[in-house]
């Protein structure tokens, strides 16, 4: 699959030696979600920012559709749909002129089926004549998606799209996602909300300290870094581990009635089978037992504290 967005060695240091970018490489592929994770102040805006040509490199490349975005700026900005955190809109015009306004903003001709269109997917339509004023904080977020597809871009950035929003018009943005996916839009999604990503992402990067630590298929990071861990419910409470179990990476409940043995997925044997046996042999015996696997979130902790 071709490549949308291509970033070269791109780096950013701000006045005073503060370094918000460094070698920064990323491939963003055609018809993609790409969850872009960090923590604060870890580069995510900056790099969105540069890529939108609202701050300029210090070195390196990026090429957006193959065209460069300070050589041909005018063109990728019209690829290119933004979402940011924050972004005052005039709170006294409509719904319908706001969109509309901001498609001219990108020299396209006036195009009222696809202003309705946009407005539709996000349920915005009922709401056309209102004034932004008049709004709910989840609507006027959807008024800036409306904004950032008004001129029909095929890259499109959400910069924590669904921050203070409410969790069911979270499920409803997450939907309007895979709908503009669908259609062709490609989509980089930052988020704080780690079930975001886990929820619609389907490849994940993971910035830090302004450099790109990890970028890899949503469910092969889960397979290959995510740990396991086997509960198993004992038919009768143990005081403690029993000397037998010292090998194993086991932990007893307060109160005995259950033993979890952590163990990792990338490892070729697991140890259950040995640990099922040495149960026997000490003479523990289990009701039930059940598996659960690391979330996303889980993952992307332990990957920014690991030292840089």
């Amino acid at each position: 699959m071709s490549s949308i967005l291509s970033v070269r060695q791109l780096g950013k240091t701000y006045a005073g030696g503060v370094v918000a970018l460094k070698d920064v490489d990323l491939e963003i592929e055609r018809g993609e979600i790409f969850g872009l994770l960090g923590p604060n102040g870890a580069g995510k805006t900056t790099l969105i920012n540069i890529v939108c040509g609202m701050v300029n490199p210090t070195y390196g490349t990026a090429l957006v559709d193959g065209h460069d975005i300070v050589r041909d700026f005018r063109k990728t900005r019209s690829i290119i749909g933004l979402v940011p955190q924050e972004l005052p809109v005039e709170t006294f015009e409509t719904v319908w002129k706001t969109a509309s306004f901001s498609r001219g903003l990108f020299g396209k001709p006036p195009n009222p089926e696809h202003v309705e269109k946009v407005l539709r997917s996000l349920s915005l339509w009922d709401k056309r004549d209102a004034r932004i004023i008049e709004l709910s904080g989840g609507m006027k977020r959807r008024v800036l998606i409306a904004k950032a597809l008004s001129h029909e871009p095929e890259l499109l950035f959400l910069d924590e799209p669904t921050a203070g929003v409410d969790v069911e018009l979270r499920q409803d943005m997450w939907n309007v996602v895979r709908e503009l996916r669908e259609s062709g839009v490609t989509v980089i999604l930052t988020t704080h909300y780690i079930e975001e990503a886990e929820e619609m992402a389907d490849r994940v990067g993971v910035i830090n300290h302004g450099e790109i630590i990890l970028v890899q298929d949503k469910n092969t990071l889960m397979r290959e870094l995510g740990k396991k861990e086997l509960t198993l419910h004992l038919s009768e409470p143990l005081p403690g581990v029993p000397p037998g179990l010292d090998g194993y990476r086991v932990v007893l409940s307060d109160d005995g009635s259950e033993l979890t043995y952590h163990y990792d997925t990338k490892e070729e044997h697991t140890g259950i089978t040995a640990l099922l046996a040495s149960l026997q042999a000490e003479g523990i015996r289990f009701n039930d037992l059940n598996t659960s696997q690391s979330s996303l979130e889980e993952i992307f902790v332990d990957l920014v504290k690991r030292p840089a």
